[in-house]
């Protein structure tokens, strides 16, 4: 063998050996990012948002209760009081919170009381309602900050979370408030009944984001 083939054959053995190693890099490279993702969503399905309290519990109503939505003023009792049926958007809230040992009536009535000045007066009142307070949607969003649940509002969908609480304004002086689910996905009741509504995040503008630990 004379030394041109010798060298040929020296110069395919480099070159083989270096694209073996291009090759073991980019698999090296692909491997990474696959186990990077894989942790991600292994870490998404282990936040204790996705499944927490007030998302199962929106999940469970959402699939066996329809509620027709009415805003209408009703005497009853307190606490752990409600609507004879259906119910507006803060009823479905309500409902789904004290399924978490959370009532909304008595924990916005108590802080009324002693805080009534932190409260709106929008509707005239000199002194709390237990049978309405807590079906005003200012009233919830009062109580949530004063307890230090709100949390940032942006226009990013990953920053609200399965479980969240979100306020919005759906025209000057009508407020309105859901639950969220995944992919912007709302549990909400603005009639004519309770129900999931796909993408409905940021179809008004938010007023209000809360967390609630």
């Amino acid at each position: 063998m004379n030394h041109k083939k010798i060298i040929i054959l020296i110069a395919f053995f480099f070159i083989g050996v270096v694209s073996i190693l291009a090759i073991d890099k980019i698999y090296d490279v692909k491997i990474l990012k696959y186990a990077s993702d894989i942790s991600f969503n292994k870490s998404n399905k282990l936040n204790p948002n996705i499944k927490n309290g007030i998302y199962k519990a929106a999940m469970d109503f959402a699939k066996t209760t329809t509620w027709v939505y009415d805003p209408s003023y009703y005497v009853i009792k307190y606490p752990n009081g409600d609507v004879p049926s259906g119910g507006a958007c803060t009823d479905l809230v309500t409902r789904v919170l004290r399924k978490n040992k959370m009532d909304l009536q008595q924990l916005i009535h108590e802080d009324m009381v002693s805080n009534f000045s932190a409260y709106p007066k929008n509707w005239g009142l000199n002194k709390p309602d237990a049978n309405i307070d807590h079906r005003r949607v200012p009233n919830i969003m009062t109580y949530f900050k004063r307890q230090h649940y709100d949390v940032s509002i942006t226009a990013n969908g990953k920053d609200y979370l399965p479980g969240d609480i979100v306020c919005w304004v759906l025209s000057p002086g009508i407020n309105h408030i859901g639950i969220v689910l995944e992919n912007q996905d709302v549990f909400h009741n603005m009639g004519p009944t309770s129900r999931i509504q796909s993408g409905f995040l940021f179809s008004y503008k938010i007023i209000g984001h809360y967390r609630l630990q």
